[in-house]
């Protein structure tokens, strides 16, 4: 199946939220634009700022919905983040990179949140 459409992208980007809030997370930003791109999901998990891509599928026809995070995605993220943490200015806290993966289509969406999904560089 084909990737999804902005609706779908939009869904799956409450899904995500909804999901990381339940699990204690402090959802700061939402689709933030940044001078190096675009963050779904800014979050606090404690103390700790979590930079969440969410990716949704509506099968497994292009592959799983985190296989899309490929390096030049992460390299992209990166720079958006950069980009977040230079207009919070110093001192920078601790960051990871999450990804929230959804499957939608017949019956309920099923996610798959991975924690520290990719070191820049990786």
């Amino acid at each position: 199946m084909a990737r999804l459409g902005e609706a779908h992208g939009r869904e799956a980007e409450a899904l995500a939220k909804a999901h990381l809030e339940r699990g204690g997370y402090q959802v700061v930003a939402t689709r933030k634009r940044t001078s190096g791109g675009e963050l779904d999901l800014v979050a606090w998990d404690g103390p700790t700022l979590v930079f969440v891509e969410v990716k949704a599928r509506t099968g497994a026809g292009f592959g799983r919905a985190e296989e899309m995070v490929d390096r030049r995605k992460r390299e992209r993220l990166g720079q958006a983040a950069a980009a977040y943490l230079a207009q919070m200015g110093p001192p920078s806290p601790p960051c990871r990179f999450d990804v929230v993966a959804v499957e939608m289509g017949p019956g309920p969406p099923k996610l798959r949140h991975l924690t520290d999904a990719f070191r820049l560089g990786d």
